[in-house]
């Protein structure tokens, strides 16, 4: 029978092409760097080929053909994986690891209302997050780092799978002694003339404010970004400008005391929508389908 690599082995690889480095790689599998390094040897014997470049002291190098023996170990990880989650569903859905990503405008306050209920449902759920922009938690999905993530719509998905949670009402965040903050409601067009805050590229939420007022040309600071919606709300509280605030931010970000009032839009009102986002080709859909109708019930963004 042909000698075959083993998953172990695959694994060594794989975090050696992540981490660039055989020493973190070896912390990252929880061996020693003698067990980590004997393991892609014996993966190169197996295969009869160099995976590695050596004799070099500058950040570890892949050959042509390690690159591509990468991915393809990549999906096999990613397979096996998934055979022991469709084990583990089969006996009791949502229950065990799950690597659920969420973006920053929508993690601080949205998860801590809504964990508790996923607890109290699936108690046997072990739930990891890892926060971060859109276009890095999609690269996480589709490299297998993460399972399912929490992310703000429109964006584009590619071909990944989503389930709809809700929509996510935008209302405009005005210091508290701007003549603005007296009104009820506000017009799009009543912004042209102020100073508007957003939040740095790679933010969606930057993106959705901006389609908020689409048609009306905005006086954004681009010399003055934010990396956070706190931060955003603390330079509105500054009277340094204006911003858009998500409707789950507001008790938050622009409660009573903070500075900062928050009025809504003129009908039609903006929203972003809440989508809970996977790989298609999964075989926990019905899983994430199950965690899906939990969150959506806790997704009541009043503003």
């Amino acid at each position: 029978m042909k000698l075959i690599p083993t998953l172990r082995q695959l694994h060594y690889l794989v975090a050696v092409a992540d981490l660039r480095h055989f020493g973190r790689a070896a912390e990252s599998c929880f061996v020693t760097q003698s067990t980590l390094s004997s393991g892609i040897q014996d993966l190169e014997s197996v295969l009869d080929c160099q995976l590695i470049e050596r004799g070099t002291r500058r950040q570890v190098m892949l050959t042509p053909l390690g690159e591509d023996i990468v991915e393809r170990a990549r999906a096999l990880l990613r397979d096996a994986e998934a055979l022991a989650e469709v084990a583990e569903s089969g006996r009791r859905p949502l229950a065990g690891r799950l690597r659920l990503g969420v973006i920053p405008t929508i993690g601080p306050y949205f998860l801590p209302r809504a964990l508790p209920e996923v607890r109290d449902a699936y108690p046997d759920l072990k739930l990891y997050l890892r926060e971060d922009q859109s276009a890095r938690l999609l690269d996480g999905l589709r490299a297998g780092r993460l399972d399912c993530a929490i992310l703000a719509t429109p964006y584009d998905l590619g071909d990944l799978a989503s389930l709809p949670l809700g929509e996510d009402e935008l209302l405009v965040a005005i210091p508290a002694a701007h003549p603005l903050a007296a009104a009820e409601t506000i017009a799009p067009e009543r912004l042209e003339s102020e100073e508007m805050l957003m939040l740095e590229d790679g933010h969606c939420l930057r993106d959705h404010a901006l389609g908020a007022c689409a048609g009306h040309p905005l006086r954004t600071n681009e010399a003055v970004q934010a990396t956070s919606l706190n931060t955003l709300v603390q330079m509105v509280a500054n009277g340094l400008g204006l911003t858009l605030i998500p409707a789950m931010a507001v008790p938050t970000e622009a409660h009573d005391g903070s500075g900062v009032v928050a009025r809504h839009f003129v009908a039609p009102r903006p929203s972003r929508g809440v989508a809970l986002v996977w790989r298609a080709s999964s075989p926990r859909r019905k899983e994430y389908e199950l965690l899906g109708e939990v969150l959506r019930k806790r997704l009541d963004v009043r503003g």
